[in-house]
């Protein structure tokens, strides 16, 4: 089976350089939702805590049950808010504060111009309120930026709309202690993040930037590479052709090799309708055959890709994408 490597040390430099922009560790949530944007949900977690991070941030509460052992504290974005004493919960809608368990934790996230999740602003006085019948305990206020990543001006004027939700919040909860969040890894690759109670870094600290080229970005290492085994070697004809649907007619006489990747492991068969080259120069020959790809090489074992940024600019989408879509069932060695 196709595999994948993480590299330790490209983690530490990345989070290193988050850190230096934040002054504090403490400030710095890793995202591990997804598993851990397919890079490992335990691995990466346990890197983390090795690291010295003590906040993640993950989608569900399962997610969250499957690390408690590394971190002080969880934000879950989504279910239900249940009580427990390592976790926060989102609050995505004013039914998601009826629904909460009476002392559970929560974080009330507000929509500042996403329209995804979030409270409208002006239901925030409400929402306000029934927290506080409920019982619930408001840890945070936080929302979520839409264009921090394109080249715009959106990022500015979204901030704009949350600092104006804080002084409002801070007028009505003036004897509570709230934090308050809205950078991501795009947001604080941008801006200065001294100032900020807290950080939900995610796809930049597995080394990408999505950013365009106008802007200075950090120095990011990609940590995921992804791997496969040569499983059969064959010499084809000119003439012959190659896969699912014969897409692939052969040139001139080829030395041919399958490598165990395919639907499964991650690599859509859509792939197929781009022309792919491997990051050793190897171009995927046809389309991908259920469980395999077809080569011209014949080394054991063959790195697909080692940048996922770079991959999925030929495949028309983007890093994300390439990285979460990765099976959990394929084995992962650090490196």
């Amino acid at each position: 089976m196709a595999f994948i490597k993480i590299n330790k040390e490209n983690f530490f430099h990345n989070l290193s350089q988050f850190v230096e922009k934040t002054g504090s560790k403490k400030s710095v949530g890793i995202v591990l939702k997804d598993n851990a944007y397919g890079h490992g949900l335990e691995l990466m977690a346990q890197l983390s805590k090795e690291f010295g991070l003590t906040q993640a941030v993950v989608r569900t509460y399962a997610e969250a049950q499957t690390i408690q052992p590394y971190f002080e504290e969880i934000l879950v974005l989504g279910d239900s808010a249940i009580v427990d004493a390592q976790c926060s919960f989102t609050l995505n809608s004013l039914e998601d504060i009826s629904k909460a368990q009476k002392g559970a934790v929560v974080e009330l996230k507000v929509d500042t111009g996403m329209h995804r999740n979030g409270i409208a602003v002006s239901e925030l006085e409400v929402a306000l309120a029934q927290i506080e019948e409920k019982e619930l305990i408001l840890k945070g206020v936080m929302t979520h930026n839409r264009s921090a990543d394109e080249l715009s001006s959106e990022l500015f004027w979204q901030n704009k709309v949350f600092e104006n939700l804080k002084k409002t919040v801070a007028s009505i909860l003036s004897h509570k202690n709230i934090r308050f969040h809205s950078f991501n890894s795009a947001s604080a690759l941008r801006l200065p993040c001294q100032n900020e109670d807290f950080i939900r870094l995610g796809i930049g600290a597995y080394g990408y930037s999505e950013l365009p080229d106008i802007y200075d970005t950090l120095d990011l290492k990609p940590v995921l590479s992804l791997w496969a085994n040569k499983v059969s070697t064959r010499i084809l004809q000119k003439g012959e052709r190659i896969g699912y649907g014969g897409t692939f007619t052969t040139p001139k006489t080829m030395t041919v090799s399958t490598y165990d990747l395919g639907y499964g492991d991650g690599w859509m068969r859509s792939s197929s309708l781009q022309d792919f080259i491997s990051c050793e120069k190897l171009p995927f020959l046809g389309r991908v055959s259920m469980d395999y790809v077809s080569l011209e090489s014949e080394k054991k074992e063959v790195c697909i890709f080692d940048n996922a940024l770079n991959a999925g600019k030929q495949l028309n989408t983007i890093s994300y994408e390439m990285i979460t879509q990765l099976s959990p069932k394929l084995k992962r060695y650090l490196v």
